[in-house]
C-alpha cells in the first residue's frame, strides 16, 4: 500500500458510511433480527456480502455507465415497491397486536429460508441499494484512476462494520423491548417507514 492509497481508502470508508447509516428497510430488518437474536450471523452475512458484490460491480463497471441505464432500476422498482408494501402490512398487523414477543423464544421464530429470503429481498429488490453502491460508490471510485479499488474497499469496510455493529449490537436494546408497547412502537414505525419508502420508489 502506497502513501497515497490510505487517503483514498479512508475517503471511501467515510463516503460509504454516509450512505449506509440511514433509516431504511434493510437496516430496520437487520435491527429487528438483532433484537430478536434470530439468525443474526446469517442476516448480517447476507447483507454484507451483497453490498460487497454490488460495490465491486460498481467499481469494475464504472457506476456512471450503469447509472445511465434507467431500465435496470425501473425493472426493480415495481417488484421492490410491492415487497416493501407487503412488509409494511405485516409490520402494521404486528403493531396491532398487544402480545409481548419473548426474545429468543420459539414463538417468534421463522424458518431460516424465510429469513434469508427477506434479507436478500431487502437488498436486491431495493433500487436505493443499487444507487448507493453501484452508481454512487462506483462513480466516485472511478474518479481516482489507479486507486478506485482502494476507494471501493473503504466503502466495503464501512458496510461490513455497519451491519456487524447493527446486527450484533441490537441485543443491547433487549431491555427496551421487554414490553409489548415497545414492539408495537417499533413495528408501527417500521410500517410507516416502509410505506414511505415504497411510495418514494414508485414515484422516483
Amino acid at each position: 500500500m502506497g502513501s497515497g492509497d490510505w487517503p483514498v481508502l479512508v475517503a471511501g470508508f467515510f463516503f460509504g458510511m454516509s450512505l449506509i447509516v440511514a433509516i431504511g428497510a434493510q437496516n430496520l430488518y437487520v435491527l429487528r433480527q438483532g433484537v430478536l437474536r434470530q439468525y443474526v450471523p446469517l442476516v448480517v452475512g447476507i447483507c454484507a456480502v451483497s453490498d460487497l458484490a454490488l460495490i465491486s460491480l460498481g467499481v469494475a463497471l464504472d457506476g456512471a455507465a450503469i447509472g445511465g441505464r434507467e431500465w435496470v432500476l425501473r425493472t426493480l422498482r415495481w417488484a421492490g415497491a410491492l415487497f416493501v408494501f407487503g412488509y409494511a402490512i405485516m409490520a402494521a398487523r404486528r403493531a396491532c397486536r398487544s402480545r409481548y414477543v419473548p426474545l429468543g423464544s420459539s414463538w417468534c421464530s421463522t424458518s431460516v429460508a424465510a429469513v434469508a429470503a427477506a434479507a436478500l429481498a431487502f437488498t436486491w429488490l431495493n433500487p436505493a441499494a443499487y444507487l448507493d453502491t453501484i452508481v454512487l460508490v462506483g462513480t466516485v471510485a472511478n474518479t481516482t484512476p489507479g486507486r478506485e479499488w482502494w476507494f471501493g474497499g473503504g466503502a466495503a469496510i464501512a458496510s461490513v462494520l455497519w451491519f456487524v455493529a447493527l446486527g450484533f449490537g441490537a441485543r443491547f436494546l433487549a431491555p427496551l423491548f421487554a414490553h409489548a408497547r415497545s414492539w408495537r412502537a417499533l413495528d408501527g414505525f417500521t410500517a410507516v417507514v416502509m410505506v414511505g419508502i415504497g411510495s418514494r420508489v414508485l414515484l422516483g
